[in-house]
């Protein structure tokens, strides 16, 4: 009984937080979703699906789905750029510096996103830093329009999350046998046999936490698409802000809803491939 209440004691706090500041607020959205919005913007508690009804609407669809394959380029650009840095920090430095390269990896979190953001409308206008020295240099003739468009947002989406790919797959590399990399040459494989066949199924823990630390936020993200992208780029975490910020609640709440479900499925099935690609296959004796 005294272990109990010990255990009891050391959960409560870290449960109370998470139930005030998670679940409940959850709740409250979640009945939002089935209110609706009176004439002068307040919120009649009646249950409807009319929200929901709106949020399926074909205008909107595209929206998610604009939202979905920014998310997957984002995460799947982000691996590509992740791997060979990783790789570099887990193999090739030295443990003395691993620390110090590592801090320097995730130096860009130590801002606000809304400040990393801002940097990149700089970087990108018309009279930026990008154009101007590619018109000093005589490469073209006018400025680009790299700002205020999906280019615009992918580069801010990828530069924001890259950290969050880099850091899961160092931790899942470094744990790797490095034995195992000298059997695999012992037996011929070349260094791409080498990646494809033990580097990468050894590491997919760190791929898989990587990659849902960089799709979620994406999908979600509206800071970075309503600053570089404007009125052109619209993703899904965009629609959700204008519905609440325009005195529009149940609307955004529905939104909200239907973002937090598609999540939710999304990871039910990731959860279920994973386990199905870490079971070690059936052997002879057992099939029999």
């Amino acid at each position: 009984m005294q272990r109990f209440a010990w255990r009891a004691g050391l959960l409560a706090p870290a449960t109370i937080w998470l139930f005030l500041l998670g679940f409940l607020p959850l709740v409250i959205v979640a009945r939002q979703s089935f209110a609706s919005r009176t004439t002068y913007g307040n919120i009649a508690w009646t249950w409807t699906l009319s929200n929901f009804r709106q949020a399926l609407e074909p205008m909107y669809l595209a929206i998610y789905w604009r939202s979905l394959w920014m998310a997957v380029v984002v995460t799947l650009v982000c691996i590509v750029l992740s791997y060979p840095v990783a790789l570099f920090l887990a193999f090739q430095v030295r443990p003395r510096w691993k620390p110090l390269l590592l801090t320097l990896t995730v130096i860009p979190l130590w801002t606000s996103l809304v400040v990393r953001t801002f940097a990149w409308t700089h970087l990108l206008r018309t009279e930026g830093i990008i154009n101007t020295a590619l018109l000093g240099l005589g490469l073209i003739r006018e400025p680009l329009p790299l700002l205020y468009n999906d280019l615009a947002v992918f580069i801010g989406l990828v530069a924001g999350e890259l950290p969050f790919m880099i850091i899961p797959l160092v931790a899942s590399l470094d744990k790797l046998d490095r034995q195992l990399l000298d059997a695999a040459a012992d037996l011929g494989a070349t260094p791409w046999v080498t990646f494809w066949k033990v580097i990468v199924p050894l590491s997919r823990p760190g791929l898989i936490a990587g990659s849902a630390l960089v799709f979620i936020p994406s999908l979600g993200n509206f800071v970075v698409a309503d600053l570089l992208g404007g009125a052109k780029s619209i993703l899904l975490g965009n629609v959700i802000w204008n519905q609440f910020f325009q005195r529009n609640q149940p609307f955004g709440a529905a939104v909200t809803l239907l973002l937090l479900a598609g999540v939710a499925v999304m990871a039910v099935v990731i959860n279920q491939v994973t386990a199905r690609l870490q079971r070690p296959p059936a052997t002879v004796q057992n099939r029999r």
